[in-house]
């Protein structure tokens, strides 16, 4: 039985990485999805492709979350496709996009990385809790990060991400009165462009040692849980932050 069928969700990032596995698994569990991204019009275009394969519905919106007006474009094509109703948001939307020491920090990369990282969050969440009413689910993309301060450099980005945590425990008793729950996912080391990107074959390699479970998350696995935090089986599921990580860090 498809755990959200008939839902209609949103997912900002959606085109790639952990955050196309979002969106595939939310439409194989039967909701319709709502695709964002910046850049990656042909990942978003793939996204959407994958989702069409196998029965589901899903359209792909340009959108720069960081921005006002680009988020009420993402909302209005939303509602032209799908309606008025929202019943899942994901903000999956961020980056670490450099690693940098204190000294290396400018004005332009902090506003760079807390806009898309927590800005948009805010503002996201801000726009498109009108349209969601009980047992509506926000899921925010927190990180490992948000709590141990991340690896070297990336002090913004896991700030950004300490924000994004204290900002789900604060809309968790705001929204939840209104019957909207709002909870966090915190991946550890996952498998994704972002670390090979960013993150050295040999500090991954030391980081999956040191793992309990002996190995990298997988994208899926990060889906999965948010699937679980979209449905109706966690109705009493609320303010939580879930650590995602093979149980390197507890909290």
């Amino acid at each position: 039985m498809s755990i959200l069928k008939g839902k209609v969700a949103v997912v900002t990032g959606g085109a790639r990485d952990i955050g196309r596995a979002i969106s595939v698994g939310l439409a194989k569990e039967g909701a319709k999805v709502v695709v964002n991204y910046h850049s990656s019009e042909a990942g978003a275009k793939e996204t959407v492709h994958e989702i069409k394969s196998f029965g589901g519905e899903a359209i792909a919106v340009q959108a720069d979350v960081s921005n006002l007006e680009d988020i009420q474009h993402l909302k209005a094509k939303a509602i032209e496709a799908f309606g008025d109703k929202i019943d899942i948001l994901v903000n999956n939307a961020g980056g670490l996009f450099a690693r940098k020491t204190l000294q290396e920090l400018d004005e332009p990369f902090y506003d760079l990385v807390m806009n898309v990282n927590f800005k948009a969050t805010v503002f996201v969440m801000q726009a498109f809790e009108p349209l969601m009413g009980k047992g509506a689910s926000i899921i925010n993309l927190s990180s490992q990060a948000a709590r141990d301060g991340g690896g070297g450099g990336s002090s913004l980005y896991a700030s950004s991400k300490g924000a994004v945590t204290t900002f789900t425990r604060a809309m968790a008793k705001e929204l939840g009165p209104k019957g909207i729950r709002v909870n966090a996912v915190c991946p550890g080391l996952i498998a994704t462009k972002f670390h090979d990107d960013f993150t050295k074959d040999e500090i991954r390699a030391m980081v999956a040692e040191k793992t309990p479970l002996k190995r990298e998350g997988k994208a899926e696995e990060v889906a999965d849980l948010v699937a679980y935090l979209a449905s109706d089986n966690s109705s009493f599921v609320n303010g939580a932050n879930f650590d995602i990580n093979g149980g390197l860090a507890f909290s």
